[in-house]
């Protein structure tokens, strides 16, 4: 009711007007008033009528004018907002400023599983060159030199090969890699890591890198030997750099070419490489390799490139040496 109300308050001229007409019109169909009174009636129901037309021609035109002004209004603070808007998302604004620090601070990236292999095969395809420091390179000779080379190859390109791992001739050090990788996984399956395990293993990635170089024109490689140990692996390519572990369920970064940090690493695995033993590689070519090396071609090998053999090692352990070097496989597939 009280809407009800409010409407005929509100509209009460026209509503006057509309009562005013029904009874006029049941007392003119009843002939309770003369011809006069109905006409009059009629001419007061028109002003009625015209009065509600320019009442309503009137609040039209007010809010017409009233639209206008906020139009004006809100163009007027556009513009105002516009050099503000431009500060915020133009090309030097805050918001670019923003995605900038926001993409220094995620200049690292985190790898989990097989994004790792994913992302060294990447890195690998469109290389001309490839630097590793870490243990002694068992993935390096089994899947990267092989598949850089292969990549190289197709490019008909160069390669430039860098490898950095431990010095096989140092008991020492191969002695504190083997308990170190023993520690990872105490209980796993497979060879057990020994000093003599680590001296193969470091010995078949100089002779791979002999090998390889022998039969690819393509390829320059520099190996270095080194007495401390690292518990990290190093791979930088022209792309980027992956830092992994060991243990492959460990998350690895990587940093592209872009980023501060490639340069770091640069400098640091090139720091590294002039504090460790350069293996004289183009004295190899003293000596020629079969596409299955021999047992005496190795050890004259390794005599002349400075990393004699220990004594302890027969004819089996040369013969085990050649085929980590030659049939390597991939020790994470």
């Amino acid at each position: 009711m009280a809407a009800l109300f409010a409407w005929v308050v509100k509209n009460l001229d026209a509503f006057i007007g509309l009562i005013l007409a029904l009874t006029v019109a049941v007392l003119g169909l009843n002939n309770g008033v003369s011809q006069d009174v109905v006409n009059s009636a009629i001419l007061l129901v028109l002003g009625l009528l015209a009065q509600a037309l320019l009442r309503d021609r009137l609040r039209r035109e007010t809010a017409e004018r009233e639209v206008r002004q906020v139009v004006r209004d809100t163009r007027d603070r556009l513009a105002e907002l516009v050099p503000q808007m431009q500060e915020i998302i133009g090309p030097e604004g805050a918001l670019n400023r923003a995605r900038e620090a926001i993409d220094s601070v995620s200049m690292v990236r985190v790898l989990h599983g097989s994004e790792v292999g994913q992302a060294l095969a990447e890195a690998r395809r469109h290389t001309d060159r490839w630097n590793f420091k870490g243990g002694t390179g068992t993935y390096t000779r089994a899947v990267t030199l092989p598949e850089c080379l292969e990549h190289a190859r197709r490019r008909n390109a160069t390669l430039h090969f860098a490898i950095e791992i431990i010095d096989p001739t140092d008991e020492e050090v191969c002695e504190r890699y083997a308990r170190f990788r023993r520690s990872l996984a105490p209980d796993a399956p497979g060879e057990r890591w020994t000093v003599d395990r680590t001296r193969k293993e470091s010995y078949a990635t100089v002779l791979a890198a002999c090998w390889h170089r022998q039969r690819s024109g393509l390829l320059t490689i520099d190996v270095r030997v080194s007495a401390q140990m690292t518990t990290f692996r190093y791979d930088l390519s022209s792309s980027c750099v992956i830092i992994t572990q060991e243990n492959p369920q460990t998350p690895a970064l990587r940093i592209d070419r872009k980023e501060l940090y490639y340069n770091r690493y640069n400098i640091e695995m090139q720091y590294s490489r002039e504090q460790s033993r350069q293996v004289p590689i183009e004295a190899a070519g003293q000596v020629r390799l079969d596409d299955e090396p021999s047992v005496e071609q190795v050890r004259r090998l390794f005599a002349a490139l400075g990393l004699p053999l220990p004594r302890s090692f027969g004819d089996r352990e040369v013969a085990d040496i050649v085929s980590r070097a030659i049939q390597a496989r991939n020790p994470y597939a």
